[in-house]
């Protein structure tokens, strides 16, 4: 089973509030997901990511590729830094 780290929107038309899913790659956006690992809110300014840092490494380590979006917002909260330094040790 393919997996991949991305956003499934929940907020109100106009109002977009994102959940940061692990989901098979074949389940829709806004469909099934195996596990919620944070939140994204771009309405706040400035735009804010909560995130369990901890289950997202488990994940990427086992092979989960995460969207574009995804991997920038990682790459802002220095997740991926985390995960090289874990790798390289």
């Amino acid at each position: 089973m393919a997996v991949k780290i991305r956003l499934a929107r929940v907020g109100a038309k106009k109002k977009p509030f994102y959940r940061i899913v692990i989901a098979d790659i074949e389940s829709p956006r806004d469909g099934r997901f195996i596990e919620i690992v944070g939140n994204y809110d771009p309405k706040k300014d400035p735009a804010e990511v909560t995130l369990k840092e901890d289950r997202i490494i488990d994940w990427l380590s086992k092979g989960a590729k995460p969207t574009l979006t995804v991997s920038q917002l990682l790459e802002k909260k220095g997740v991926m830094a985390k995960l090289k330094e874990i790798k390289a040790a």
